[in-house]
């Protein structure tokens, strides 16, 4: 008989569930636990809720560290049984949670065709609020560190308790990182800064990042991450300094020379978009120029 998935302990208190996302979750008053993203769909959500159960433990709240869909999608079906909850989100984000539909709309630019209104692009809405600023503070019961990491997207939070540091997406299990060359993120420098942060963090004996296995190594974790969005950076900069072009050329410059094949639109839009970051990343360097030119947007080495 296959044995059911339970938490995992990480510290006195202090669990997670592993998935394609991990949902970490910290003891508060009483049984209850505040639960940090909740995961992809319903079926992570049950399974979180499952887990908890066996565990004794309630939920007190959710706190979702970023709006992306697959870090959210699991709220509404917590909420169907728990709709007392509070959600909680760092600025911005709280409006995507609120209303999905932002989350494809920004990456097409414009209302989203069908093939771009999925699960990993659009969640189920739910009722964010703002979650307090950066340090100390106590959510759902639990006392907990929120540390600002924004890059991956537009703002993000890693949590801190004691010893042990969800990094949410700020920084990638090295699995998640072969699997997937073009990291997302919506500001490659902003990304880059935020990895290196936490790198700075003392007293961290254990790291948990939001795909992938926890690590004692918080230093060689963030090294490795560091490598991976520098790779991206420079395969940007081959893309065009092999000759100018629009960021759909340099997008398939980039994923031939990475390896990449994509088979569906929403592959191409979250391509496109860390391309489109690096890309202007390196114009803020000074390292490329950016024209208009028979009416496309052309990006070209600087001279």
């Amino acid at each position: 008989m296959k044995r059911m998935t339970s938490l995992i302990p990480l510290a006195p208190g202090v669990w997670y569930l592993p998935g394609a996302v991990n949902s970490f979750v910290v003891a508060g008053s009483g049984q209850t636990a505040l639960l940090i993203d909740t995961g992809l769909d319903d079926a992570h959500a049950r399974k979180l809720l499952r887990v908890l159960e066996e565990a004794g433990l309630t939920p007190g709240g959710i706190m979702n560290t970023h709006s992306h869909a697959d870090h959210h999608g699991g709220n509404r079906l917590i909420l169907k049984r728990f709709p007392d909850l509070k959600v909680f989100a760092p600025p911005l984000e709280d409006a995507v949670i609120t209303h999905p539909i932002l989350e494809p709309l920004t990456l097409f630019g414009a209302r989203p065709p069908r093939e771009l209104q999925s699960k990993f692009l659009l969640a189920p809405p739910s009722p964010a609020r703002l979650a307090p600023e950066p340090g100390l503070s106590r959510i759902g019961g639990a006392d907990v560190e929120l540390i600002e990491v924004a890059g991956h997207a537009s703002l993000m939070y890693a949590v801190r308790v004691g010893e042990v540091l969800y990094a949410a997406d700020a920084l990638f299990g090295e699995d998640a990182l072969n699997k997937h060359p073009l990291t997302f993120c919506a500001d490659s420098g902003l990304q880059k800064r935020s990895a290196a942060k936490l790198a700075r963090l003392e007293g961290v004996r254990t790291v948990l990042p939001g795909h992938g296995n926890p690590t004692s190594d918080l230093a060689g974790l963030v090294a490795a991450n560091l490598a991976a969005y520098e790779r991206t950076t420079a395969a940007v900069l081959r893309a065009v300094q092999a000759g100018e072009a629009s960021i759909d050329e340099l997008l398939a410059r980039v994923c031939g020379a990475l390896g990449i094949t994509m088979t569906n639109a929403g592959a191409v839009v979250l391509n496109r978009a860390v391309v489109s970051a690096h890309l202007t990343e390196l114009l803020e360097g000074g390292r490329l120029e950016m024209k208009v030119m028979d009416n496309k947007l052309i990006f070209s080495a600087q001279a």
